[in-house]
């Protein structure tokens, strides 16, 4: 029998302030009901990523034996959800909650569901369209659903575009920060051509002698990141107040990962990157600010959309 939704959102809350205290803070500045909204789309998500990658609210990578399986348990549950069934599993009943109020659909969930269905593959892109289409699946289409459930129309497309550019936007971020963590887990997000014009092996990628090259790749995702948040941010001046603001403090905490990671250089991963607690304030001020700004005024193009980023890369 599916739970009250009283009951998903108070399982859905205790999630993202066990799964990701930032996060937590930031839902704060939404309005009652947008955050309830997002804390049962975060449900799901998280739950989804530690369904494929075998983990408890993130952490070390489990055991990835079985990942197939368990990427088909995250198919059934979703359809079941998305259908208005009891899935007998508090996360992906509150996606069928969400999804409900907002027009979230099988396309919007599946293109999510399509990156981890990536990296339960050992999938790795060949070219940097490659690794764009990947940052589309795995956060790109997460923020067209966090669109969908700050009230913008499903048939909005441009809105969703731009919404589509901030996830990939902190994607090229997360993915500059965590070349040597992924490298450690057998994984490696940077396009084998660029790699190959460097002369770099993946194998020897963290090798010393490397660091100068892997800093030039680094640089070079900070900079699309830069353009894909200047769009982001177009789209974020269409949203209400609340949801503008905490948005815009997103752009700039996740942002700056991109920015510090390209500023150390080859020395980039001696540390992990993060933004500590005071910059955190100082970028939601900022985000109040530009908030109450409006639009910003030229905005750059991105070299793909998500329309193209979505068809990118084969399914698997």
């Amino acid at each position: 029998m599916t739970l009250d939704r009283g009951a998903l959102v108070e399982a859905a809350r205790e999630s993202i302030a066990r799964g990701s205290k930032s996060f937590a803070a930031a839902s704060k500045l939404f309005d009652a009901a947008t955050r309830e909204r997002v804390w049962l789309l975060y449900a799901w998500c998280r739950a989804c990523d530690d369904l494929a990658d075998d983990q408890d609210h993130g952490g070390a990578l489990g055991a990835q034996a079985g990942a197939s399986e368990r990427l088909e348990q995250i198919r059934r549950l979703t359809a079941r959800a998305l259908g208005g069934d009891a899935t007998g599993h508090f996360a992906f009943d509150a996606l069928g909650v969400v999804a409900a109020e907002c027009g979230i659909n099988a396309v919007h969930t599946g293109d999510v569901i399509a990156g981890f269905a990536l990296d339960a593959a050992g999938w790795r892109p060949r070219t940097e369209l490659d690794m764009l289409g990947y940052c589309y699946h795995v956060a790109g289409a997460v923020g067209v659903l966090m669109a969908l459930v700050m009230g913008v129309d499903p048939e909005d497309g441009d809105t969703l575009n731009r919404a589509s550019d901030l996830g990939i936007a902190f994607q090229l971020g997360n993915i500059a920060r965590d070349i040597a963590e992924d490298h450690a887990a057998g994984r490696c997000y940077l396009p084998a051509e660029w790699l190959a014009q460097v002369g770099v092996d993946e194998g020897d990628l963290m090798a010393p002698r490397h660091r100068p090259a892997l800093a030039a790749m680094a640089g070079r995702m900070a900079a699309m990141a830069q353009v894909y948040e200047a769009s982001a941010r177009a789209g974020a001046a269409r949203l209400p107040f609340r949801c503008r603001w905490a948005v815009l403090s997103a752009a700039g905490i996740y942002g700056a990962i991109a920015r510090k990671v390209a500023a150390r250089g080859p020395r980039a991963w001696e540390q992990r990157v993060s933004t500590s607690g005071l910059e955190k304030l100082r970028f939601l001020g900022g985000g109040l600010i530009g908030a109450m700004a409006g639009a910003p005024g030229q905005v750059p193009l991105v070299p793909y959309r998500r329309g193209e980023l979505a068809q990118a890369v084969a399914r698997v």
